[in-house]
């Protein structure tokens, strides 16, 4: 039997648009790999470090964060990364590198450790052309991986995280990376599967700046048939989740801006070792967490200390005092001991699935965007998503959307979306 989603049993993240977890720096354009679907513009180049200084003098004015991801692009090919590293570090903020892995060693590793990097996540799917690679599937991708987390794992007390755009198309690969994941949860912190977005996954619908039909799909021009043939939802990567794990339960969420039943981000955190799991964390927990970090460090938790997460023994015996779930946890980790003593000499680890929704377009043509947005991002000293800044370069400002019309032959060209597939799927996420 599997759990079924229901975000009003999860703790809602205190995350707000001056107060969050994360902040979202995006220091170059350029990359060292083409993705399939990529919709960034890479033209502009490298940001100077007088810029970048900049956009955290906004960030520091405009949002108490925990940790600064530095984006792009690929960070890494920035000639000055260790500099930027170090001084995001020196103004108090966690770096969190997000990057494809391919500019990484160990002497830039190591560099870069120095400066202060906290942790890393590494975007890899089958979207990338990876030299030397050949994947089919997310599954021929596990050893990537694994190799980026034991490189993390051999410099030590670095957060190790993977991203992975999800389709239609590579919706039933998610099993596979879940079973690797789970049997490496003292260097694999978090998996993060993203809900592949463009435009003609929306629906039927028009795009308008101001009172002007703009052609959207032309910002994804990289665009191809990886990228599926519908939208998808968080519950149904939930439920493929499910499908190796029947225990998978999210624990904390956030919504969305114009539909407060839609989960945008879903955080599920299990206690295991390598050889089992013990359960996911309860809600309360999540809360105890949150809220004893704000107590103690002022903002609230993103990205925690890999000390931290080899503490699932305790954690799940302290908490297991006051709520009935952890308690539950613990009692399977006391009897896991008892029948086998020695294990008391290995750790267990706090694991994390996330699962995040972006944009949708609802029936009405509203966007419906992560309430609380942790990748809220600088540009010409606003705070914008980071997942729509390509409109505001290039339109100025964000574009609408208007369901469209019954098709004519005047405007049959037109139009961003197919028609909706002969079995009658829905398309419109709301």
């Amino acid at each position: 039997m599997t759990n079924e989603i229901v975000p009003q049993r999860y703790y809602r993240l205190p995350w707000t648009l001056t107060d969050n977890g994360i902040s979202w720096l995006e220091v170059t354009s350029r990359c060292n790999l083409a993705c399939e679907g990529c919709y960034r513009d890479k033209s502009e180049g490298h940001k100077s470090l007088e810029e970048i200084a900049t956009d955290l003098a906004v960030f520091k004015q405009l949002r108490n964060s925990d940790c600064i991801s530095i984006a792009g692009g690929d960070p890494l090919v920035h000639p000055q990364i260790v500099e930027i590293v170090r001084m995001i570090s020196k103004k108090g903020w966690k770096p969190i590198l997000n990057t494809n892995g391919v500019a990484l060693d160990r002497e830039l590793l190591h560099e870069l450790k120095k400066a202060g990097v906290s942790g890393f996540t590494f975007h890899i799917d089958t979207s990338q052309k990876r030299k030397g690679v050949r994947a089919r599937t997310e599954a021929d991708l596990n050893p990537v991986r694994q190799f980026y987390a034991e490189m993390l794992a051999r410099e030590g007390g670095l957060s190790c995280s993977f991203n992975q755009t999800v389709t239609s198309d590579t919706l039933d690969h998610i099993p596979e990376v879940v079973k690797w994941a789970q049997r490496h949860p003292d260097i694999v912190h978090t998996v993060v599967f993203i809900l592949y977005r463009e435009p003609r996954l929306f629906g039927e619908f028009e795009f308008y700046v101001h009172a002007r039909q703009v052609n959207l799909a032309a910002t994804y021009e990289k665009a191809t048939a990886w990228g599926g043939d519908r939208a998808l939802r968080a519950a149904e990567v939930a439920a493929k989740i499910q499908e190796v794990d029947p225990e998978y339960e999210p624990s904390a969420c956030l919504n969305g801006t114009e539909d407060a039943a839609t989960t945008k981000w879903l955080l599920a955190t299990r206690i295991a070792n390598k050889e089992r799991g013990f359960g996911y964390v309860s809600p309360k927990f999540m809360e105890f967490v949150q809220q004893g970090h704000r107590l103690v460090h002022g903002t609230w938790l993103s990205y925690s200390h890999p000390k931290f997460l080899g503490t699932g023994r305790l954690s799940a015996a302290l908490a297991g005092l006051f709520d009935k779930k952890m308690f539950a946890i613990a009692a399977r980790q006391a009897f896991s001991d008892l029948r086998t003593p020695s294990s008391l000499l290995k750790k267990n680890y706090l694991q994390t699935f996330t699962i995040i929704q972006p944009i949708d377009v609802t029936s009405d043509g509203r966007m419906s965007m992560c309430d609380g947005c942790p990748d809220m991002t600088v540009y010409q000293g606003k705070l914008l998503w980071s997942c729509r800044l390509e409109e505001w370069k290039q339109f100025g400002c964000f574009v609408s959307a208007k369901p469209r019309k019954p098709r004519t032959d005047a405007v049959s060209g037109i139009g961003l979306a197919p028609r909706a597939p002969k079995s009658g799927r829905e398309q419109i996420v709301v």
